[in-house]
């Protein structure tokens, strides 16, 4: 989950005005100075502790840096997350706060990590500047002083801004693009530990909001001669706290899919069951309602961003166990979240989610056709019948895969908690001029997620490939948001459940495998888009007439924003599901009048919508 200077600039209130300044060459070498100079040559490894604040948690953390080589391993406990880090030269990795360990090479973890490296090792000191691309971008001088900046783009990493004080010399600020996000990076309180000087403070801002400001206090600084490579690998752990009742090797239960959505029944510490959505995309997740109603105990306020531009906070709960089906993960750290408030998005109730966690403890089997979902013990599961195999990496929790868009090269993230088919992010698209080539389409909402709706230019893709698999023709949904999941350049799109409920869908996150099985064709409800050209939510007894697609049947129909429909075709709304009228509108043939009562304030209308294709 990741603002040029101006909109920073904008964001606290500064004016910002920009000057000629000394070369980059003299910032970086008076920067190497102030820090003690030549005594960094001689530092080879550091060793810090600290302290955290942030997003309503305390915490401590550790981290060794390799000054050399610019490898890193960190770990923490933050409130009741515990977790880590590291890189080992090569790969990235990550312990996640459930125990397990994955090596992150999808996204932009691995150019990220090729960044941190550099500037661990202080390689812009070096004659060429440790093979990085160095721009002077100017002296600006704000109301907290004045600012040599350069843009630095590491050979293998990706550009970021440093900024230094044209008085002490001091690196006080990086800003960094990390998927979506752009994240600014504060430095201050240096002092000296020995003969250099190092900063004890470290301010994260991701963009958000000033409460959820991250706070790193240095508290020890310690300098250490080489460390064995051991230090820096990916940790070997094995994780013991799953299993399927009476040792089987497997358990199936049934599941619905709603608005492309997967659901079926958990249990939450033994009650329930209850009706989760479960989500290649998402976390292990209860609501703040089941939360109370169970007596879990909540800790933190969590910034989450998803498809929309908006901001959902949630907590953690510690020492739960789910049970699926059979199948049981104990002792599991939960994230609190106000899915529920999604319900009349979903028009179901939305009280959890079964995410990362347990898919990466399991092999997952998801029979879209049989409708049933399947957890296998992955030391029983024999892959012979399971499909195609694609090779995936992990982007942070979430598996990706390469692909093809039109003969386009693309990564994509598997993502079963979408409902759409193809969303291609808005860089992808940009870069590759995909507007332009696909001049039948249209601007709507298509889809709501944590953060609110998500907007796209919406029309069809010729062809897609997911490894070696020939999806086929798609609807492909061109995001046009600044903000959220798909205004990163990290990766290239989200394959949803509107593809994937054309496949038996199997995930094997220990061998990074994913099994795709075509279901005979054709499938229901694929290759379709929205005829009438409105998103609705659920209001109360009836539907909301949230959006509008420009010159789509239901606005020229004479339908606006915030109406109420009441009732659809004579038959009262109250009756309908909310996912069966949106899949009506998609799937009824061109040339259905569907008739809507309408409240617009208090006065009834009734409007004719004539069906037709807008893609």
């Amino acid at each position: 989950m990741r603002k040029t200077i101006a909109v920073f600039a904008a964001l606290i209130g500064l004016s910002v005005i920009a000057y000629a300044g000394p070369s980059a060459g003299d910032v970086l070498a008076a920067n190497k100075a102030a820090m003690g100079g030549s005594a960094w040559d001689k530092k080879i490894v550091v060793s810090i502790d600290a302290d955290y604040s942030g997003q309503g948690l305390t915490g401590t953390a550790h981290s060794v840096n390799d000054l050399k080589g610019g490898r890193s391993m960190s770990e923490y406990k933050i409130g009741p997350a515990t977790g880590g880090n590291g890189y080992d030269g090569v790969t990235p990795w990550q312990r996640d706060s459930s125990g397990t360990v994955t090596r992150q090479q999808g996204g932009d973890a691995l150019v990220l990590a090729t960044n941190d490296a550099y500037r661990i090792a202080n390689r812009w000191w070096l004659p060429d500047f440790g093979g990085a691309v160095v721009a002077n971008l100017g002296q600006k001088t704000d109301t907290s002083g004045q600012y040599d900046i350069l843009s630095i783009t590491p050979k293998g990493g990706k550009v970021f801004e440093a900024w230094f004080d044209a008085r002490t010399h001091l690196l006080v600020k990086t800003v960094e693009q990390q998927g979506p996000d752009t994240v600014t990076t504060m430095m201050s309180d240096y002092r000296p530990e020995g003969s250099v000087m190092f900063p004890h403070k470290f301010v994260t801002d991701r963009g958000l909001d000033k409460k959820y400001l991250e706070t790193i206090t240095i508290t020890k600084v310690q300098f250490l001669g080489a460390q064995p490579d051991v230090v820096y690998a990916a940790p070997k752990i094995t994780v013991s706290d799953f299993s399927i009742a009476g040792g089987a090797a497997e358990t199936t239960l049934p599941i619905r899919i709603i608005n492309n959505h997967i659901y079926g029944e958990a249990k939450v510490n033994g009650n329930g069951p209850f009706i989760f959505i479960f989500d290649t995309g998402g976390h292990n997740i209860v609501t703040p309602p089941i939360a109370k109603q169970l007596g879990l105990k909540v800790e933190g306020n969590l910034p989450t961003t998803g498809a929309g531009e908006g901001v959902m906070e949630g907590g953690f709960v510690n020492g739960v166990t789910l049970d699926v089906g059979n199948a049981t993960v104990k002792n599991q750290l939960l994230v609190v979240f106000p899915l529920d408030t999604m319900s009349d998005i979903e028009g179901v109730p939305m009280p959890g989610m079964v995410g990362y966690e347990t898919f990466r403890r399991f092999v997952t089997r998801i029979d879209y056709g049989a409708g049933t979902l399947t957890l296998i013990d992955p030391a029983k599961f024999d892959p012979k019948d399971a499909g195609t195999p694609v090779k995936f990496v992990f982007n942070n929790h979430v598996p990706e895969v390469m692909g093809t868009f039109e003969g386009l090269p693309a990564k994509f993230d598997i993502d079963t908690g979408a409902r759409t088919e193809l969303t291609v992010t808005k860089p992808f698209a940009e870069q590759h001029n995909l507007r332009a080539t696909h001049p039948k389409g249209v601007d709507a909402v298509d889809g709501w997620g944590v953060g609110g709706p998500s907007t796209a230019y919406v029309t069809r893709g010729a062809g897609m490939t997911i490894g070696d698999v020939d999806v086929g023709p798609v609807v492909a949904s061109l995001a046009t948001q600044s903000k959220g999941a798909f205004a990163g350049s990290d990766y290239s799109g989200n394959v949803g459940g509107g593809i994937l409920k054309r496949f038996v869908v199997t995930f094997d996150y220990n061998n990074q495998i994913m099994y795709l099985k075509p279901l005979p064709r054709p499938v229901a409800d694929t290759g379709t888009f929205d005829r009438a050209g409105m998103w609705i939510n659920r209001s109360g007894t009836g539907f909301k007439v949230v959006d509008l697609t420009k010159g789509a049947p239901a606005e020229k129909a004479g339908l606006r924003k915030d109406d109420l429909i009441v009732a659809v075709d004579g038959t009262v709304a109250e009756s309908i599901p909310l996912f069966d009228l949106r899949k009506r509108l998609r799937n009824d043939p061109v040339g259905t009048v569907v008739t809507f009562k309408v409240l617009r304030g208090n006065k009834p209308h009734t409007f004719k919508v004539t069906l037709r294709d807008l893609i």
